[in-house]
Parts: structure tokens; C-alpha cells; sequence
């Protein structure tokens, strides 16, 4: 099952720079002003290499994004801001925070390592939603230029013995490395050199499956990468590499890529939802838009006036699937009929059909808005935000047609999607936090 490796990781010296300064948040994540603020926040920022700026005087073939960032990888380590650590290692990774829209605090722990790439149908990783072409042409091209892992993918793996936490955590050590980003979560790293542990948590994932949580571009992107290498240097990914060490190594470095792995069965974990905001329809009422979905849905009407967290509310104390439909003269609240609904869910499993976000893309955005899958993968009239405030100013401003807040899917509904080896809309899950990137990266030369 899964194959996990330790690794001499690039890390930024702490006696060169603040680490607050120069870690992001994962780069699909990182809004225009937050890419601005990461680069006024100092000049080794790993903005420069994840998400660096686009200039109209790029080109193809000459000096773009993706050359810029390899370069300035070049330069910091030649420069010694990043530096490589001098043996093979594991990082213990705990993130504590506030649950958003609550007072509750939770930790999520886990650790860092290389994981093997494998294809979905070796059926050792799984995942849980359809991705992007656009975001992996994108990722290929800039782990191409740079020959670097510098974010993580976010692993789940099943282990109700807790094998793994309770070697990494049972020492109760101080953490090397604290962190609170600008969500106020408190990040905190441990190096674990000793071969002994690093053989037991080896050894406790031997037979786990892993899910993607988070990082599904980066995860399929770097598949692909390997497989090209692979052909280019006549190697089988799947052979054990070089044991100099004593501890496990991947047959050539593209087998493998940084990922921070989580118990499913651990405390901790949060899954937010992705709320829908629609736009670029043509002659789109709300009184249209109503009358339309009564075919399929029992249409609340709801006051205009009811703040978010009131809409949130009321979203949350209905029985059920449902979603608040916003737009800039009135909200509504859906529910389903499930009669009148079904025949437009006939082509899926029963788990897929009682899922908010798959009602949600079949019937609102297929039948009522008429925007077919490819158009909703396009991105021309949908885009995905977190925040429920943003969603509704987009719609309360003009600049969207409407936004549908939605309810969380939960973990055990993801699970049971993806080991039944089925996907789920794009952007479904938003795990909260994200893991910080500029920790720890990998370099594949």
C-alpha cells in the first residue's frame, strides 16, 4: 500500500530571515492582495516562487513566471537563505485554531514526508473531486522550471491504534519551529531524525490507503511528471531506490512528492464549505430565476435584510439538503423534491445523489441556469469562495447574478465517495486550515 520515504529537505535558515515573513498560505488560495502583501512582506517571500507576478513582457520561450521563479530558487540557495539539511528527516506538523464562525479550538496534528506517486487506479491514493486542466498545465509547468516541491499535498489515512501520532508526539519535545499566520493559527514543527522512529511511522503506513484532501492539481501534475520521467530515464517508479542510509529512498526523486499526512480518525479536522457565485448570465431575474426553480425546489422567499450570519442560520437549522440562493433584489431558501428532482440524478450512485453540492451542479446550475458541466469547468460563470460575506457582496454590488450558499459535505461523506472511487464536483471540500507552504520543500536535484 502506501510507500513513505524521509528527506533531506530545503529549508529557509531562521537566522536569515523572520519565518513569519516568508511562509504563504497554498498558492490556490492566495487572492491578488494577499500575493501583494506577501511580496512587500519580505524579498524572499516564497510568493516569488509558488505564485510569482506575470508581466506583460513575458514570453514563451524567454523570461516568464516560471523562470523567474526557478532563478530565484537559485539564487536563495546560492545566497544560503534556503538550506539543506544535512540528513534525511520526518516533521512532526500541528496546526491549533479557531473553528470559524465559532469559539471551539482544535488541533490537528500530522506529519511531513515524501510520499510515492501512484496512479488512481493502483488504488493506494484516492481522491474526491474533478480538477482543473488550466490549474495542472500550470503547476506542470513551474515544477518543470524549478525542479522543486515547495507546497505540500494534504494526505488522510485510516489508523484508529494511532501508530504514527503516538510515535511522533509521545516525547512531548518542543517544537523547533512556531508559526501564527494571518489567520491566527498557531503552527508548529518538529525535525525527527532518529531512524528508529522515522522506521516505526515508516512501518505503521505500510498498509494505509491515502486520500487526497487537498491538492489534487498538484497531486495529478506530479503524476504526470513522474511518468514522463520515468520513460525519459528508462526506470519503474515502482522499484525500491537506494537504501545508503539505511532508510528508504524513491527510485529517482519525481517518484515522490512532499505531502503532510492526517489520521481521518484524529480530532482536529475541519471541512468548510465552498459557496457558488454565478455571473454573466443573460437576462437574469431573480423573479425568472424563482419561478424556475419552484419546478424542483420549494422556493422560500427570505428578507434581503437578514445579515449573514442570520442567512447562515437559517441555512444551518433546515432539516436536510438546502442551500440560501442570493441575488441583489432577493434571497430564497431551496429545498429539495426529491420526486421531481430524481430523474435529473438517475445517471448517479445514492451517494452521490444525497449530496448538497451534486443537487446543487445537476439541478440548479445544469437545469435551472442551464450551464452545462464543461461551462461550469470552464470558469466563465462560476467561481468558488469560502467566505459567505464575499459571496453575497458580489451579488449585493452587481458584479454576480447570484451566489447559492451551501452546507458543508462531511467527512464521512467524502470517504465514502472517493473508496467507492467516484468524484464529487469541483471545489466541494475546503479543509480548513491550509497548510502553510515555505515549511519544508523538496528539491528534486
Amino acid at each position: 500500500m502506501a510507500r513513505l520515504y524521509p528527506f533531506r529537505a530545503l529549508r529557509y535558515d531562521p537566522a536569515r530571515v523572520n519565518m513569519t515573513d516568508v511562509v504563504t498560505q497554498p498558492y490556490d488560495k492566495i487572492t491578488p492582495a494577499m500575493q501583494d502583501s506577501y511580496y512587500q512582506a519580505s524579498p524572499y517571500n516564497l510568493i516569488r516562487v509558488i505564485l510569482g507576478k506575470k508581466f506583460t513582457s513575458d514570453t514563451e520561450d524567454g523570461e516568464n513566471v516560471y523562470t523567474r521563479a526557478a532563478a530565484t530558487l537559485n539564487d536563495w540557495r546560492a545566497e544560503g537563505i534556503l538550506k539543506e539539511e544535512s540528513e534525511p528527516a520526518l516533521f512532526g506538523y500541528s496546526q491549533t485554531y479557531t473553528v470559524p464562525g465559532t469559539e471551539e479550538i482544535r488541533e490537528r496534528r500530522g506529519f511531513i514526508a515524501l510520499g510515492h506517486l501512484y496512479d488512481y487506479a493502483d488504488r493506494v491514493v484516492y481522491r474526491h473531486e474533478q480538477t482543473f486542466p488550466k490549474h495542472k498545465s500550470d503547476r506542470l509547468a513551474l515544477f518543470k522550471a524549478t525542479r522543486a516541491y515547495c507546497e505540500q499535498i494534504y494526505m488522510l489515512y485510516s489508523d484508529p491504534t494511532f501508530t504514527a501520532e503516538q510515535a511522533i508526539f509521545e516525547s512531548g519535545a518542543a517544537p523547533e519551529l512556531e508559526i501564527v499566520d494571518e489567520y491566527n493559527v498557531l503552527h508548529r514543527v518538529w525535525k525527527l531524525t532518529n531512524t528508529e522512529l522515522i522506521t516505526r511511522v515508516l512501518s505503521a503506513m505500510d498498509d494505509k490507503w491515502l486520500l487526497i484532501a487537498d491538492g489534487h492539481h498538484r497531486y495529478e501534475t506530479s503524476t504526470t511528471y513522474m511518468q514522463e520521467r520515468a520513460a525519459e530515464l528508462g526506470l519503474d517508479p515502482k522499484a525500491p531506490g537506494p537504501t545508503a542510509t539505511g532508510l528508504p529512498n524513491p527510485a529517482f526523486p519525481e517518484a515522490a512528492m512532499m505531502m503532510t499526512f492526517v489520521n481521518i480518525e484524529a480530532p482536529g479536522i475541519t471541512i468548510l464549505p465552498t459557496h457558488r457565485v454565478v455571473f454573466n448570465l443573460a437576462n437574469f431575474t431573480a423573479e425568472d430565476f424563482a419561478k424556475k426553480a419552484e419546478a424542483y425546489f420549494t422556493v422560500e422567499p427570505i428578507s434581503s435584510k437578514l445579515t449573514e450570519t442570520e442567512l447562515l442560520k437559517k441555512l444551518n437549522a433546515t432539516d436536510g439538503i438546502a442551500f440560501i440562493a442570493a441575488t441583489k433584489d432577493a434571497d430564497f431558501l431551496l429545498t429539495p423534491k426529491p420526486e421531481a428532482i430524481k430523474p435529473l440524478l438517475s445517471g448517479l450512485s445514492e451517494r452521490q445523489q444525497q449530496l448538497d453540492v451534486t443537487q446543487l451542479h445537476k439541478v440548479i446550475l445544469e437545469k435551472v441556469l442551464n450551464l452545462d458541466e464543461a461551462t461550469v469547468r470552464a470558469g466563465t460563470n462560476v467561481s468558488y469562495l469560502r467566505e459567505a460575506s464575499d459571496a453575497l457582496a458580489e451579488v449585493r454590488t452587481g458584479k454576480a447574478d447570484v451566489a447559492f450558499l451551501i452546507k458543508p459535505v462531511t467527512l464521512d461523506q467524502m470517504k465514502d465517495i472517493s473508496l467507492n472511487l467516484e468524484v464529487m464536483p469541483q471545489k466541494s471540500t475546503d479543509f480548513y486550515p491550509k497548510l502553510l507552504s515555505g515549511l519544508a520543500m523538496y528539491t528534486l536535484d
